[in-house]
């Protein structure tokens, strides 16, 4: 399959005659230094040793450190071109060039491969049986195992509460946003490349920050990010009353901008972003209206494309979008409940679809291109949605959604699992292969990884390994009063102290397997490993 050509990407937020800062991490903005120490890295494996995973050369945990110094020339150099030679690399492109192995957890199976076996172990496109790939595939037949997570980053202020999470399109990396307006990096936890013995994860800490000035509206990777190539490793995010900006994933440094213009020629901010799949096209939803940006142009030149026209459309604010992996449309979600197709080219209507009972939030395609899934605020329902027939939804799940807040979901790279989040905490996970009552897809697991909500879920793209966010705004609830002749002094009218929160990001093994077979059902026993308080168990 022919590699899209990725368009250039020029800079507009520094001057032309600036050179770019060494890209060294300091201790404050990389305090996973230590954990990327290239003598923590074992040397590969022989055949005789357990198995261990590697990441895929082209889609690994690498990211370069040192850029050339002094070439202005950098500023505006096309995606495609390289900067920075092997000596250059950052510990994290070292982990992948020397074929690190990655251990797997205890309790998972272990079959014999070679070392070579090893290094193939993950790709992002499964190759012929007969070359020797295996492919590591999601099981929920037993409680994911806890590995590490991120909870002190986030208790450093009162309501640190995250915002989802993501996944490089790699897998190389995890993106996290949170209310202190601050998108965050974190590496693969280095003990899953040790060699030996198992050992304790250790608290997991970001590698770069990234502060925007106000509230993230939303955020997201580029969508050719490779980890070998670092003029594909950026982020792009929209803040309230801010231009859309575009960070580079290697240094945490402002790259480019996207500037939109309401009628009154005022800065108006874009409240969803999606990169195209050739990586060619920004697209960002605003109230009815899609702006599109050519990612070869930062600046204020775009396409509009507006979504109501004529007292007819899509009304509302845009809130999400996403691409088809297989037809040239994309689907535009909206506050004002509604859900409409588009085509890439032109942004012509296709379809127009309605059944939520709040603003959609979130959009997932299926793999095949033929399905689609919708959740939204305020609605306990999930719906499935086929484009073969899209009068009406396929089928519905349900999930606890009682707040505004963004829940999202998300499907592993075969479609086969659907994991959600939700207000209470509970993560659930369906089989989308095997319907069962009335059609539906049947519910494999649900599982509490803490107590508090959980607002993001991610599935790494060739790992079987599930990332979750949790935490929410709480308020105030009223304390009890206590009797009529009874005096209370200095007593609040509200309280906080029977609200627990728990801010965090946490990092679970989903039990996969290199090998295609039926795994054996085991039976429910609580998570090992977890922070105070949490520790995943069955509902």
């Amino acid at each position: 399959m022919k590699t899209p050509e990725m368009p250039p990407l020029a800079l507009d937020c520094l001057p032309s005659d600036q050179a770019p800062a060494p890209a060294r991490l300091s201790p404050q903005a990389s305090p996973m230094d230590k954990n990327t120490d290239p003598e923590l890295m074992p040397s590969p494996s022989n055949g005789d040793d357990p198995p261990r995973i590697s990441p895929d050369p082209t889609a690994g945990s690498a990211v370069f450190q040192e850029l050339e110094e002094g070439d202005p020339a950098f500023l505006s150099s096309p995606l495609e071109t390289g900067f920075g030679t092997p000596s250059e690399l950052s510990p994290r492109i070292e982990e992948q060039e020397l074929s690190v192995n990655m251990s797997l957890p205890e309790e998972t199976n272990r079959p014999e491969l070679g070392s070579r076996e090893a290094m193939e172990g993950v790709s992002e496109e499964p190759a012929p049986e007969d070359e020797g790939y295996t492919t590591w595939n999601y099981s929920f037949s037993q409680l994911p195992q806890f590995l590490s997570g991120s909870w002190s980053e986030f208790s450093t202020q009162p309501e640190n509460f995250l915002k989802g999470c993501k996944w490089a399109p790699d897998g190389s990396c995890i993106l996290t946003n949170s209310a202190d307006n601050i998108l965050r990096i974190y590496n693969l936890p280095p003990e899953l490349y040790n060699e030996g013995e198992q050992l304790e994860y250790a608290e997991m800490a970001p590698v770069l920050r990234m502060v925007e000035g106000d509230t993230i509206y939303d955020y997201c990777w580029y969508s050719l990010m490779s980890s070998t190539q670092p003029d594909t490793s950026y982020v792009a995010s929209s803040s309230r009353d801010n231009p859309i900006h575009i960070w580079d994933a290697f240094t945490g440094e402002l790259r480019a901008s996207f500037r939109a213009y309401n009628h009154l020629d005022e800065l108006t901010a874009a409240h969803s972003l999606c990169f195209s799949p050739d990586g060619s096209q920004l697209f960002c939803g605003f109230n009815r209206t899609v702006r599109v940006f050519s990612t070869a142009r930062p600046g204020r030149d775009c396409e509009v494309r507006a979504t109501f026209a004529k007292k007819q459309g899509q009304s509302g604010i845009i809130s999400c979008i996403t691409f088809s992996p297989a037809q040239p449309l994309y689907a535009c979600g909206s506050y004002g409940r509604s859900l409409g197709l588009y085509a890439w080219d032109d942004g012509s209507p296709l379809a127009l679809l309605g059944g939520h009972q709040g603003g959609i939030t979130h959009l997932c395609f299926h793999p095949d291109g033929n399905q689609f899934f919708s959740g939204a605020r305020k609605d306990a329902e999930l719906l499935c949605w086929d484009l073969r027939q899209p009068g009406h939804p396929l089928w519905s799940l349900s999930r606890e959604v009682t707040t505004n807040q963004r829940i999202y979901f998300d499907l592993d790279p075969t479609g086969q699992f659907l994991v959600s989040g939700s207000t209470s905490g509970a993560v659930s996970v369906w089989d989308t292969s095997r319907a069962g009552h009335e059609g539906k897809p049947a519910p494999v697991l649900s599982f509490l990884p803490q107590k508090d909500c959980t607002n993001g879920v991610s599935l790494h793209p060739s790992l079987p390994l599930l990332a979750t966010a949790s935490g929410q705004r709480v308020f105030p609830e009223p304390t009890d009063s206590g009797d009529e002749g009874e005096q209370e002094v200095d007593i609040p009218l509200l309280s906080m102290r029977h609200i627990h929160s728990e801010c965090q990001l946490q990092l679970w093994w989903c039990g996969g397997s290199p090998d295609t077979s039926t795994p054996d059902a085991h039976q429910g026993e609580k998570a090992q490993g977890g922070t105070e308080g949490g520790g995943g168990e069955f509902i």
